[in-house]
């Protein structure tokens, strides 16, 4: 399924609403650093009314010196491993929270396509998800053309978050 006006794009606003609400009702906020969702968790969350009481910020990471130099992400980690695994995506959530001064930060990277980056066929991406009790990402091997990848990695980091907050 696509993102735009099917079940698919509002089984994504459903988990964004659900987020929202869940955050709002524990007192805590959220802020995201994304790679190849190019800030459509962010865009997800702020679509949601009352979303001002919750998210902080976004941050968009393409650039290796821009996830290092804003993030935090170890340069090191960043030559020797590229920027598509899972430790990559546990530091950028870190950066995200401690940047926007937020309780939960979520964070996706991974590889959209058209061709593999990294050393990582289209299709791997990892999500990952911050809080005070630690950090935890998850990797996926997702299929279909760009946006389909890029959406459904925006699904995954939603419900991971969601399910986190029980």
């Amino acid at each position: 399924m696509t993102a735009g006006g099917t079940a698919y794009g509002s089984d994504r606003s459903d988990l964004a609403s659900r987020l929202v609400a869940r955050l709002a009702e524990r007192g805590l906020t959220v802020a995201t650093a994304e790679s190849l969702t190019g800030g459509l968790v962010v865009a997800d969350l702020v679509s949601v009314p009352g979303a001002s009481a919750v998210v902080r910020g976004g941050v968009v990471a393409y650039a290796y010196d821009v996830k290092a130099e804003v993030l935090g992400v170890e340069a090191a980690l960043l030559a020797a491993r590229g920027a598509v695994n899972d430790e990559v995506a546990r530091q950028l959530a870190e950066g995200a929270r401690r940047v926007c001064r937020a309780d939960v930060g979520l964070a996706t990277t991974g590889v959209a396509g058209p061709d593999p980056a990294d050393g990582e066929p289209v299709g791997t991406v990892y999500v990952a998800v911050a809080d005070a009790s630690g950090c935890r990402a998850w990797r996926l091997t997702l299929a279909g053309d760009r946006a389909a990848i890029r959406a459904a990695s925006v699904q995954a980091v939603l419900a991971r978050a969601l399910e986190g907050l029980g």
